[in-house]
């Protein structure tokens, strides 16, 4: 494929898109640019229903600690359910699949009773009030919606930690919110069977978690379980004699929703921070413009709420928006590599957002599935959590949205609450493997360290230089690391700027490519260079269905190019010598020499949590030949490092 190949909008959906062209969407941002506090204040006033009215559209007097909406108040969780009552009482909210096949949905009606009961019960139960932690250790359940829901109505901040973490991640996270409660499930299902949550949690909750109070277990499996004598309670059994009515807490803007801790280059969990009013009002905001999701639409994340695309785009932004969100509790492949296509059919979505991961997955080992299904419904695609490389983005484009239904690749970070480069799908002529252009209102641009613009074609600091709505508030019990993580790097006219972490260049087109991590890169002879760069070239070659480079150590170079590569369905591995030659090929036509493999490992998988996120300290121990020290228990199959090892190590 040519990498300048331009997909423009379908014209029905570009007839009746939320931004329908090029030009509305430079209008928008011409406005942004002109009258930034009213871009945003005008939106402010539209999308969100005020309890009283800001006073103040941005206060930047403390930056970077930049305050939105100054004196607004209101409730997230009555932008979420009360205000469409009137309209939407009978809609679905909630569609739930569960792994085994089992299905639920919550009207919003529904919904609005079990979080207010939820929420009765969290306030007079354990006694939980505005501004107390909740730690959420649940697998992908309507209960989980429910619990975050609750949290907000109450003014409690929770902090979501993924189900897949280990008893010492949830520990630490434990310990530096100081919760007051962890809400968990006995267990939930992952491909097909049985796995358990409580007995992590009560490994987790040593003699060092003395915040926590109780335990609240939603019953999901009903596997058997230990119970500790006045710490751990039965959701199911309390929420029964709930009230269904629940008055919301009055929030000021800036009062704190959730936290939600990412992993830092130090190796302690950083715990971001994103606070009411600012954070919901972008949430909406984009899954109208990115997904043009309209009023009888069904929309469908895959993502686990234990991430920040799972808060935003299963849970807070369709809501507010009176949306029709699908949430699904296992994996793509169980029974079967048809699951999701199978699910799109029958519950007719519209608009399909998935990392790429998962697709390069089902693309090689389900191929033919897609066919097999009426995914005629799809309107708009999406993807998220890292690149997608071009071959992936074709099979998606032309297997599962039959060519009509644009791709809006998403790029964005648990610190921005929301997208900040995409397509939008009514307007956008998308390119593969591109970001494309900032949304409006948000300033990003493409520079080095002091503040000048990067050329056409040349890397840069991938930063945001004005602040926007749903930004990152701080880091939890930090404000000194948030300072010099994310405004200690680059400035614009002498002030600090938002740094991403990430590289990028404008390619000749001016469309924005993220080139990946600017601290995951390899030092060869003096030259860095980021393995994402390297791994989309390697990615280019037919019989590749997804790789990983990391750096080896070398005596004269100071690091060597080392390749992980999986191979699509049945490749012949007897030709692997071709392959290597053909790989190395590709690098040196697409980066240069100085790019070239000195090693390339062909294995049978790579090692992911199980939200698709590549462990690449694994990979990196593996090419050194070192131990292997750290906990795998999150992996998805925690099996595949040993083989990995047989691979490379023999």
């Amino acid at each position: 494929m040519e990498e300048n190949v331009l997909f423009d909008p379908p014209a029905e959906l570009s007839k009746n898109a939320r931004i329908k062209s090029m030009d509305e969407y430079r209008a928008l941002c011409k406005k942004a640019e002109d009258n930034y506090e009213g871009f945003w204040g005008d939106y402010a006033k539209e999308k969100i229903t005020w309890k009283k009215p800001f006073d103040k559209v941005l206060d930047e007097s403390k930056a970077p600690f930049y305050q939105w909406f100054v004196g607004g108040k209101l409730n997230v969780s009555e932008q979420c359910l009360d205000r469409h009552l009137e309209t939407r009482k009978n809609k679905a909210a909630i569609i739930f699949e569960g792994e085994l096949g089992d299905q639920k949905v919550l009207t919003y009606r529904e919904l609005y009773y079990e979080v207010n009961k939820t929420a009765n019960l969290l306030k007079n139960k354990f006694g939980i009030k505005k501004g107390d932690r909740v730690v959420i250790y649940l697998p992908m359940i309507p209960e989980a919606a429910v619990m975050m829901l609750a949290c907000a109505r109450i003014g409690a901040i929770h902090s979501i930690v993924f189900g897949g973490f280990s008893a010492d991640a949830l520990r630490d996270r434990v310990i530096d919110a100081q919760a007051k409660l962890v809400v968990t499930a006995d267990g939930a299902y992952r491909r097909g069977k049985p796995y358990m949550l409580k007995p992590v949690v009560d490994e987790a909750l040593t003699d060092e978690c003395t915040s926590v109070e109780a335990v609240l277990i939603v019953q999901r499996n009903f596997e058997e379980i230990e119970y500790v004598s006045g710490r751990d309670y039965i959701y199911n059994e309390l929420i029964k004699d709930q009230p269904v009515k629940c008055e919301a807490e009055v929030m000021d803007s800036e009062d704190p929703l959730f936290l939600l801790y990412t992993s830092g280059s130090t190796g302690k969990p950083k715990g971001v921070q994103h606070n009411s009013a600012g954070y919901i009002l972008w949430a909406q905001m984009t899954m109208e413009w990115v997904f043009d999701v309209k009023e009888n639409d069904t929309y469908w994340c895959t993502a686990d709420v234990g991430w920040i695309t799972g808060h935003t785009y299963i849970v807070y932004g369709p809501l507010a928006m009176g949306a029709t969100t699908v949430m699904f509790e296992g994996v793509p492949v169980y029974p079967d590599p048809g699951r999701w296509w199978r699910m799109i059919e029958e519950y007719q979505v519209n608009q399909f957002y998935t990392a790429p991961t998962a697709i390069r997955l089902l693309h090689k080992v389900g191929n033919d599935e897609p066919a097999k299904y009426d995914l005629s419904s799809l309107k708009v695609l999406g993807t998220v959590g890292e690149p997608i490389n071009p071959d992936a983005w074709l099979w998606y484009y032309n297997e599962i949205g039959g060519g009509k239904c644009p791709i809006v690749d998403t790029y964005w970070q648990t610190e921005t609450g929301g997208h900040m480069i995409t397509p939008l799908p009514g307007a956008t002529p998308i390119k593969p493997a591109s970001a494309t252009f900032p949304l409006p209102g948000i300033i990003a641009e493409i520079m080095d360290e002091d503040g000048n613009p990067k050329p056409k074609n040349e890397k840069g600091l991938m930063c945001v230089t004005k602040p926007w709505p749903s930004m990152i508030r701080g880091i939890w019990g930090d404000p000194e690391r948030f300072k010099e993580s994310y405004f200690g790097t680059a400035k614009k006219n002498g002030q600090p700027v938002y740094f991403t972490g990430d590289g990028a260049i404008y390619d000749d087109d001016g469309y924005i490519v993220i080139t990946g991590r600017t601290d995951d890169v390899i030092n060869v002879s003096g030259h860095r260079m980021g393995t994402a760069e390297i791994e989309a070239a390697a990615g280019n070659h037919p019989h590749v269905a997804e790789c990983a480079v990391v750096g080896k150590p070398d005596a004269i170079k100071g690091e060597g190019v080392f390749i992980y590569v999986v191979l699509k369905g049945e490749d012949n591995l007897a030709e692997e010598v071709d392959v290597m030659k053909e790989i190395n090929q590709i690098i040196v036509k697409e980066i240069g020499p100085i790019a070239k493999a000195d090693e390339i490992k062909f294995v049978p998988g790579l090692p992911k949590t199980r939200s698709g996120k590549i462990m690449r300290r694994i990979l990196r121990a593996i090419a050194k030949g070192e131990e292997i020290t750290q906990d795998i228990s999150t992996l998805e199959d925690p099996s595949i490092v040993a083989k990995i090892q047989t691979c490379v190590l023999g």
